[in-house]
């Protein structure tokens, strides 16, 4: 199995930093695109930003000039690094991996989510 494992949330004002972390594990042959969502409450789940294994990068225009996203493929590891935030950043952040398993490299790759990690700003 695949766990995807999100920390580094919680609350912050308006202006402030806060950098997620998002690390996968278990019978991981490779990992291709990385990325994190975000839902707030009544809202669906949008995009935040994405990663390539390259290094290729795309951002919601919400997330341009304020969020960077980067990753480790040495530790299966992707960050979200997030400045100047505002009260509308205010939302669960999910990580979102696809990832092709140990044993499963014929079956291409899969999805994966994580469990989400709170994150709240404050005017």
């Amino acid at each position: 199995q695949v766990q995807l494992v999100e920390s580094g949330g919680g609350l912050v004002q308006a202006g402030g930093s806060l950098r997620l972390s998002c690390a996968a594990s278990g019978t991981i042959f490779s990992i291709s695109a990385m990325g994190w969502y975000r839902q707030a409450p009544g809202e669906q789940r949008d995009l935040v930003a994405t990663i390539t294994a390259g290094g290729s990068t795309n951002y919601a225009e919400s997330a341009k000039g304020r969020f960077t996203i980067s990753r480790d493929n040495a530790k299966n590891t992707v960050y979200l690094q997030m400045n100047s935030l505002k009260p509308e950043d205010t939302a669960v952040y999910y990580c979102n991996a696809d990832v092709v398993r140990i044993g499963k490299v014929f079956s291409g790759p899969q999805n994966y989510w994580g469990q989400g990690t709170q994150v709240a700003v404050s005017s």
